[in-house]
């Protein structure tokens, strides 16, 4: 009976163990380049059990099926399916890029370039890259090490980044999220305060220079940069962050996801919180950001995902620009600002900015077959906010406490107010906010069909409406008990409130109609393709201040402006590791809102606003070997009858304009890039880029004519091989990773910058001779970091350090040029000295 009893135990420890027992799954994700990819999705088929990869590109989880298949995925590359039976280390597994793994997004698998498939240059920055490098940075200053870009903090107010492309400035550097348009659709800029919190839902981001590889009808002169957002994850868990740095700088933020569920459904929503002192004087920020995800798989051929982020944020900002004796001889040294203020004991931000940017979409993606899809956006986005500023009698705001770099006495305007309110008198200065409140709603749809084995058909629309609501209100009357306006015909000598309009009120209304079509040709080595693309941009203006209700010139009639563009390109994949492509390409833009609509008024309007056009071609190499992936690019790009608009008066006293025609520029360049792996534990990166962009040549005596042809104005512009200005035309980086021991990583970057022209219009330069604009002094800065992964009890956790300019260097970063174009006369912007970060991040 002990014997049997013996026997039964074994045999029941060994249906246990059998039934408990867990098939433990290891691998490393890399790219084509044998790069890791951080965040790659591991799942076995059919279930909902898996791991995403760590930021060498490693995963390792346990499953309780004996056998079966994984799917390894991730944003932009090919899905894999590899078979296991028992535990099993895959080793090694390489991705290919692919649009087709874009379906998650729409329209991004028409805007997103594949490597040594699309005939364009490109760099594709991934999540824990932005994760490693951004710290307290802004998000341009993710890119500052990618060919052709200039990134600054600009005032260095939080979210007040800038970002040139080939010294193009965002006007005509096209911005998408998920292959949406972002640009302002009055004047085509980008406000990246407005996504100041994009960086904790980016997937990855891809900056296409030049042409670039979308589709719709955007025409962006220096590039695209594509931002994918965060997908809902297939795997249930999520994460937790925190972090502090320099200035006060805080921030926490938290992603859950509840995975693929048995009904189709996933959910996966982020949120985070960000305050700080600022580095600059009176540049106190508070920002928060959110992200929501809802995907539904309806069958196998229809899915729906519902996706909403946007960050709300209040910061303070340093407007004005200042001489650099101003900087050296101020007790804050590079940190004055002269923008700020003191009440009541209380820090009071005179120039500041508030805003919320919300973007919903709903996309629908429709496989009709296996060889045609339809893929479909609704999107609607809301802003409301605007920026701080001063208004009444500005000489009162020049009283400081103490010497003129000290802050503006506040209380000084708080007594005379009051005061004027005892003798029935209204506030003589006041605190204001000029907003930009809109309204935006798309429809983008794409459709794709393959008409053989090799030959593609991509066609699609892009339809926009746009409504901006732009006006002054009171924010402070600063102890007055009212402030008196007579700017509102319908409302004249009013005595406004805090909350109240004044100064302006008016609305832009812009609409836009574009399609796109393209056709691609495909084989093993050769990708070409041409795209058409041409839109309709309509704007319309409405004044509620300047004119009575009952004038039908409150509203003006719309005006059209066609715009189209025609570009092909092909790509020689001519080894296993070389390709050369080049592409070619041609189009007109609109012109924008302002230079239809000028003095503010619905009177004086540029009905014949001329069309800029751009021609731009471009050629380059790449190499992709096991230890050395590298890129060569030369550039052209020719931009004729560049935007410049002369007002004048006619003989009779009316108002006239005139389009001067034949202002041009040249941009041509060099480019070169490289990553480096000579083992596992070390990756070296670098890249230079070698601008050279001027004005190509003088306007002499150009005659503007009036309505009736009589002579009334003669313009004269000698600008013929100066530089472009307000970007660094010289920029180089270096850098390495280096894996100090098993998920510990030290990093150290170099950026080198020189050619900084200071900002000048080029409507200055009106005589023989005129001189360059001052070139400000060439800099290199070096940033650093350490990463160390770890487990905290059973979850990853990452812990980052990151020290940016780490030499404490003192440079300029921005600059306008002064009277004589000497480092005397110009108004500069410092950059930041040495700041620092350190954030944890643990994963559920």
């Amino acid at each position: 009976m002990k014997k049997f009893k013996n026997w039964l135990m074994v045999a029941m420890f060994i249906t246990t163990s059998t039934l408990f027992a867990q098939t433990k799954l290891t691998g490393k994700v890399v790219d084509e380049t044998n790069q890791p990819l951080p965040g790659s999705s591991v799942v076995v088929k059919g279930t909902s059990t898996g791991a995403s990869s760590d930021f060498d590109g490693n995963f390792t989880f346990e499953t309780s099926a004996a056998n079966g298949t994984i799917v390894v995925s991730f944003v932009g590359y090919e899905s894999k399916s590899i078979a296991f039976n028992g535990s099993t280390d895959f080793g090694t597994i390489s991705l290919k890029p692919s649009a087709e793994a874009l379906d998650e997004i729409v329209i991004t698998q028409t805007s997103f370039a594949i490597d040594r498939k699309t005939p364009v240059a490109v760099s594709t920055i991934k999540a824990d890259v932005i994760e490693n490098k951004l710290g307290s940075q802004e998000f341009p200053e993710i890119l500052k090490s990618t060919p052709g870009v200039y990134a600054t903090k600009s005032g260095g107010g939080f979210g007040d980044g800038r970002l040139n492309l080939r010294g193009f400035n965002s006007e005509n550097v096209a911005v998408m999220i998920n292959g949406v348009p972002v640009n302002d659709m009055e004047n085509g800029r980008v406000y990246w305060s407005n996504w100041a919190g994009l960086a904790d839902v980016t997937s990855a981001m891809q900056v296409q220079r030049g042409l670039g590889a979308s589709k719709v009808a955007v025409p962006s002169i220096g590039g695209t940069v594509n931002i994918l957002s965060k997908t809902t994850d297939v795997t249930k868990g999520g994460s937790v962050y925190t972090a502090v740095g320099n200035d006060g700088y805080q921030k926490y933020g938290v992603t859950l996801s509840t995975g693929l569920l048995d009904n189709g459904y996933a959910v996966t929503v982020s949120a985070s919180k960000t305050t700080g002192d600022g580095y600059v004087d009176g540049t106190e920020f508070n920002g928060a950001n959110y992200f929501v995800n809802i995907s539904k798989q309806i069958n196998e051929n229809h899915k729906l995902s519902l996706t909403s982020f946007g960050a709300p944020q209040r910061h303070g900002q340093r407007q004005s620009r200042s001489l650099i004796s101003t900087y050296r001889n101020s007790e804050r040294g590079i940190k004055y600002n002269p923008d700020w203020g003191i009440k009541n004991g209380q820090i009071v931000h005179v120039e500041d900015n508030f805003y919320h940017k919300s973007q919903t979409s709903l996309n629908h993606y429709w496989t009709i077959s296996d060889k045609t899809s339809l893929s479909t956006a609704l999107y609607a986005s809301w802003g409301t906010g605007g920026g701080g500023g001063k208004a009444g009698n500005y000489s009162l705001f020049d009283v400081r406490l103490g010497n003129s770099d000290q802050p503006m006495d506040l209380d000084y305007i708080v007594n005379i107010n009051k005061t004027n309110g005892t003798l029935g008198l209204g506030s003589e200065a006041i605190l204001r906010a000029s907003r930009n409140d809109h309204s935006w709603f798309g429809l983008l749809s794409t459709f794709k069909t393959d008409i053989n084995d090799n030959l593609s058909f991509i066609g699609g629309i892009d339809l926009r409406t746009y409504t901006g609501e732009h006006f002054r209100e009171i924010t402070d009357l600063l102890g007055g008990n009212y402030y008196l306006d007579n700017s509102d015909v319908n409302n004249p000598n009013v005595a406004l409130g805090v909350g109240d309009k004044f100064a302006y009120h008016n609305d832009g209304e812009v609409g836009w109609q574009g399609l796109f079509t393209q056709l691609e040709y495909n084989t093993d080595n050769v990708s070409t393709f041409i795209s058409a693309a041409v839109s309709n941009t309509s704007y319309r203006r409405i004044d509620y201040f300047n004119y009575l209700d009952s004038d039908p010139l409150q509203t003006t009639d719309k005006y059209n402006f066609a715009g189209y563009s025609v570009k092909g390109g092909i790509n020689y994949n001519f080894t296993e590791t070389q390709n050369v492509f080049a592409n070619i390409g041609y189009f007109e833009k609109a012109p924008e809102f302002g230079a239809v609509f000028l003095r503010y008024d619905n009177e004086h309007i540029n009905v014949n606003a001329e069309n800029q056009k751009i021609f731009s071609v471009e050629l380059g190499y790449g190499l992709r070997g096991d230890k050395l992936a590298a890129n060569i690019n030369l550039y052209s790009t020719q931009w004729n009858d560049r935007t410049l608009i002369r007002t004048f008066q006619n003989p009779d006293g009316t108002f006239g304009t005139a389009n001067i025609t034949g202002v041009n520029a040249l941009h041509q360049g060099v480019e070169v890039d490289f990553t480096y792996r000579p083992s596992d534990k070390f990756t070296f990166t670098g890249m230079l880029s070698l601008g050279n962009w001027e004005w190509a040549n003088n306007l002499e005596n150009v005659e503007i004519y009036d309505d009736e042809q009589n002579l009334v104005n003669t313009v004269s512009l000698y600008i013929d091989g100066l530089k472009v200005s307000d970007a660094a035309q010289t920029t180089a980086a270096l850098g390495f990773d280096y894996e100090l021991m098993e998920k510990t990583h030290f990093t150290v970057d170099y950026n080198f910058f020189d050619d900084l022209y200071a900002q000048y219009d080029p409507n200055d330069r009106g005589i023989q001779g005129a001189p360059q604009a001052w070139k400000a002094p060439s800099v290199g800065l070096f940033d650093a970091s350490i990463r160390h992964g770890f487990k905290f009890g059973s979850f990853d956790a990452t812990v980052t350090a990151r020290m940016n300019n780490v030499f404490n260097t003192e440079y300029i970063s921005d600059a306008i040029d002064g009277a004589d174009s000497s480092a005397q006369t110009a108004l500069v912007w410092y950059g930041y000295g040495r700041t620092f970060n350190i954030s944890a991040k643990i994963k559920f």
